[in-house]
């Protein structure tokens, strides 16, 4: 799955150093909690959900990898 994210986001250098799938669920969590934006134009979790679904679902991954990574922010969204 950590391969997955990285071709998601291959330009993200970030993305490259990932290692573990702790790293990468904490990346995750970083760019569904929008830490890495300005406080006052944070989206919700949700509306990063949604875009981050968009993005998968329109990406040249494979359908599993598709539907892993789905579920992976899918679940952590839901913490």
């Amino acid at each position: 799955m950590i391969e997955s994210y990285q071709k998601l986001w291959p330009q993200r250098s970030a993305a490259e150093q990932i290692r573990t799938q702790d790293e990468l669920e904490k990346y995750v969590l970083i760019e569904l909690n929008d830490e890495l934006t300005h406080p006052r134009v944070r989206k919700s979790k949700q509306q990063k959900l949604e875009i981050a679904l968009m993005r998968i679902s329109e990406s040249d991954l494979s359908e599993s990898e598709k539907t892993s990574l789905a579920s992976l922010y899918k679940k952590l969204a839901s913490q």
